[in-house]
């Protein structure tokens, strides 16, 4: 079993400092959620600072949202690299348009990342997998895990993160994290999270403060902020049903419930399984 509150207890006694290359649609709901769990965010995306900002930071985190700043994230991920400052990488819709392929492309091959998450669309297609289109932000129906392409998927993902030596995410219904030999399985979560602007964005950034306050054990930390959003969604739906309210008011509940999380409820509450196959 993996110590997670371990990993929320590192976050809330490090601080860590994230700074984020993000889109300008999730920018506001990155820096909280950071701040929320206990980190302090940067969001210096310029290119003419990117790389000496990286200087104050303890992790980094590159959003294909932000497709205009590839080069700004190429030159902080390459000063973070120098520093051996953990890089965590958010692949938004990377097959989808020409200058995205191009510019998920870049990134693999001039930056080392500790850590990859993206949906379940985006990381097909970084993987590889003919047919795969990475079209959109949301995880296509047919990548979603089943009994059927369990096996399959986690083979994929492993070969992704041995090729490219990152923890690898991918999100959905039930998460997959993998090392390249280990492969976890989340299944913190709700439908409504899907009915709010920049989710993923916001648990990549969260992903970025747990691997700043543990860049030792990047899967561990990949692990615990997905448990710990998924958590969070799942205690503001709670309120959400109680309250009657809408997607508005869960978003902020999400937010304060990151802001109240416990080590004790993250234990409690994460919901995962080492994959055995």
């Amino acid at each position: 079993m993996m110590d997670l509150a371990w990993a929320l207890d590192r976050v809330r006694q490090t601080a860590p400092l994230v700074q984020c290359i993000t889109n300008f649609v999730t920018v506001n709901d990155c820096a909280n959620i950071i701040l929320a769990a206990g980190g302090n965010a940067s969001m210096a995306g310029d290119s003419r600072e990117s790389a000496e900002a990286v200087h104050a930071a303890q992790a980094l985190v590159c959003n294909l949202g932000a497709i205009a700043q590839v080069e700004s994230m190429v030159l902080a991920g390459q000063e973070a690299n120098a520093l051996d400052i953990p890089v965590v990488l958010d692949p938004v819709a990377a097959g989808g348009t020409r200058l995205r392929r191009e510019g998920a492309a870049r990134l693999l091959e001039e930056v080392r990342f500790a850590a990859i998450r993206g949906n379940g669309s985006e990381i097909r297609y970084l993987a590889g997998r003919e047919g795969a289109s990475g079209s959109g932000v949301d995880v296509a129906a047919g990548d979603e895990l089943t009994g059927d392409n369990l096996a399959a998927t986690a083979a994929l993902v492993r070969a992704f993160a041995r090729r490219t030596g990152a923890v690898v995410a991918m999100s959905g219904a039930v998460d997959m994290v993998t090392d390249g030999e280990r492969v976890v399985l989340v299944r913190n979560g709700c439908a409504t999270m899907t009915r709010i602007t920049g989710s993923g964005c916001m648990v990549t950034s969260l992903m970025g403060a747990f691997c700043g306050a543990m860049p030792d054990a990047p899967l561990t930390a990949a692990v615990a902020a997905l448990a710990a959003m998924g958590l969070a969604g799942e205690i503001a739906e709670e309120k959400r049903l109680a309250g009657g309210t809408g997607n508005a008011t869960f978003r902020t509940d999400l937010i304060d419930a990151v802001f109240n999380m416990t080590g004790k409820t993250l234990t409690e509450g994460a919901r995962y399984e080492i994959y055995k196959g």
